[in-house]
């Protein structure tokens, strides 16, 4: 044990003795140190793609999108599909699959999707009513039609239609609104997604394939529904994927408006369908006057109102040579001519009968609207068919849009039926022919308010 403590102890002395000692007059050469090259990271496309700034990537799968390579969400976000759309392009195009787009690639690509684009005339707009940003292949559908409950787009032969719908709901829930779309007649589901605030379904409608994307916000639904036929997929897929991207159901900032106040004085057209006076027209038109005037026979009584398809009976007394219009049925076909007075200031001042062109047209909510709508003026004319038949009464209305948009004016088809069984319940005999001079048969009435 002894020896062993010694010799620990003579170590320890020896090492201090050796950290005192003078250093040695010739320094030590030190032995070479090899160093091994250390080899950067290898860049992935998904690591180029993020350093791209967001619009770049937007533009790029949106590019893709168009092209047919890319059927994904364009949100701008890298992801493996994104790069599996670039690889996919550029084999399609004889180039190397890297994943990443060179110079030269991305003006090819920029220059593919700028055709298809065209094609369809691609365009991103603000619908009045609601004030959702969406986008529209012009070109595909270029007739529309509003109506208070929303717009609507289709190709004149129908194969292609897009509608967008609001609606007031109380606690409005995705789930619900969801199953109720699956559950419309003919539809067959193949995708669906349900999320609080909004839900997405596609699938078959009938012969048709359909597209639905639904967004809520407080007590408010809007629907954005697509459908097109089966023979125009090819080209309709690309728009499916960009309208999906572009739509803004409820856009920062936009507001619903209030409808614009009514004018103190203002000008409308009645129908004469009794000759002891009585007349029919748009009850909106003379809701809350003071005073109704009938041009060139004085004043006039509102005797009965229905509001739910907003019609007024007025009567004038004492009135001669009254030339009643019969309200036979006519056929609203698409080809319409209405027949009225309009404000005297786009006529100068004077209070001729003229009448213009308007075609029927479908609306949201199941009324039939008419485009273009006539100007002022017209609320309470007469809508003939070709062959001068009573089809029904013209009403203006105006309509509730969102954001600083100006607000516009719809006109909307009181159905003949609706106007027979109106006057009918308020004891008015009426003439059941088919045909009369409309013109002889419209009065301007004259509204004053507050």
């Amino acid at each position: 044990m002894r020896s062993i403590l010694s010799a620990t102890a003579m170590i320890l002395l020896a090492s201090a003795a050796h950290a005192q000692a003078p250093a040695p007059s010739a320094p030590v050469k030190p032995k070479p140190v090899t160093t091994v090259p250390v080899r950067p990271a290898m860049q992935t496309p998904a690591d180029t793609a993020k350093g791209m700034t967001q619009a770049e990537r937007l533009s790029i799968q949106s590019d893709l999108a168009w092209t047919g390579h890319y059927n994904g969400t364009i949100n701008g976000e890298v992801s493996d599909r994104m790069v599996a759309s670039i690889k996919a392009f550029q084999k399609n195009n004889g180039g190397k699959e890297t994943g990443v787009l060179n110079p030269q690639e991305r003006s090819l690509l920029a220059a593919a999707a700028k055709k298809p684009r065209d094609n369809v005339g691609w365009k991103i707009v603000t619908d009045m009513v609601t004030g959702a940003k969406l986008g529209i292949p012009g070109k595909l559908v270029p007739q529309q039609t509003s109506d208070a409950g929303g717009s609507k787009w289709q190709s004149s032969t129908g194969t292609i239609q897009i509608a967008l719908t609001r609606r007031k709901e109380d606690a409005p829930s995705s789930a619900k609104l969801a199953e109720a779309e699956r559950k419309q007649p003919g539809r067959k589901l193949d995708y669906s997604a349900v999320k609080p605030d909004f839900f997405v379904l596609s699938g078959l409608q009938n012969q048709k394939k359909f597209y639905v994307r639904g967004q809520l916000k407080s007590d408010e639904v809007r629907i954005l529904t697509i459908l097109y036929d089966q023979a125009t997929e090819g080209t309709m897929e690309p728009v499916v994927i960009a309208m999906s991207s572009a739509f803004e159901a409820f856009p920062a900032g936009a507001q619903a408006t209030s409808p614009p106040p009514r004018k103190k004085v203002e000008y409308a057209s009645g129908i004469v369908i009794g000759a002891d006076g009585a007349i029919v027209t748009d009850r909106q038109a003379v809701d809350g006057c003071l005073s109704i005037t009938v041009a060139g026979h004085g004043n006039a009584d509102k005797v009965a109102e229905d509001r739910t398809h907003d019609l007024a009976l007025l009567r004038i007394y004492g009135a001669r040579d009254l030339k009643p219009l019969p309200l036979g049925a006519g056929s609203a076909k698409s080809d319409l001519n209405l027949v009225g007075i309009a404000d005297p200031q786009n006529q100068g001042g004077g209070g001729a009968v003229s009448s213009v062109r308007a075609a029927a047209a479908q609306g949201s909510n199941n009324e039939t609207t008419l485009v273009p709508a006539p100007g002022i003026g017209f609320a309470g004319a007469a809508a003939l068919d070709s062959d001068g038949a009573f089809v029904g009464l013209t009403q203006l209305k105006p309509v509730l849009v969102a954001g600083p948009v100006p607000a516009t004016t719809q006109a909307v088809l009181a159905p003949a039926d609706v106007v027979r069984n109106f006057v009918k319940a308020n004891g008015v005999t009426i003439d059941a022919g088919k045909a009369g001079d409309a013109k002889a048969s419209m009065l301007r009435l004259i509204c004053v308010r507050k």
